[in-house]
């Protein structure tokens, strides 16, 4: 008879403990698919800086492939400024530049500021499309 009343009593345990494994398998799961959001964001930020970075690295180089013009002003740009149309290398560099800002970045921006041998490259983008903050910057300084 002992025997029965040990399973009457012991009976009932085992729904409670499945109720909390199931919750804590849910709450597995959903630290999981967090984890997997936040990794794809992450990683498409760090697309974009990379993209911002080569782009910037890239008109670097097209200035100093044309140094002496660079270094008469040429090269200089403003954020929102309008797409230069003239014939000179200058003027066809900047404006392939800003158009490849334009294809690889949301929302895509460029400048160029000069202060006499030293130039400031600017790439900048919006990230709120993964959610982060609306705009963001890539800043490059290099003398030529």
């Amino acid at each position: 008879m002992r025997r029965l009343s040990l399973k009457k009593r012991v009976a009932g345990y085992s729904l409670v403990e499945v109720l909390v494994a199931l919750f804590v398998l849910a709450l597995g799961v959903l630290g999981a698919a967090a984890l997997q959001m936040n990794s794809l964001k992450f990683n498409q930020t760090a697309s974009m800086r990379t993209q911002a970075t080569f782009l910037a690295y890239e008109m670097i180089d097209r200035m100093r492939a044309n140094r002496t013009i660079a270094r008469n002003g040429s090269y200089v740009q403003t954020l929102s400024a309008a797409k230069p149309t003239g014939a000179s290398v200058a003027q066809q560099d900047i404006a392939a530049w800003m158009t490849s800002i334009e294809n690889q970045l949301p929302s895509g921006d460029g400048a160029i500021a000069q202060s006499g041998d030293e130039f400031t490259v600017t790439v900048q983008w919006s990230e709120a499309r993964v959610g982060g903050s609306d705009t963001q910057q890539f800043i490059f300084e290099t003398d030529l």
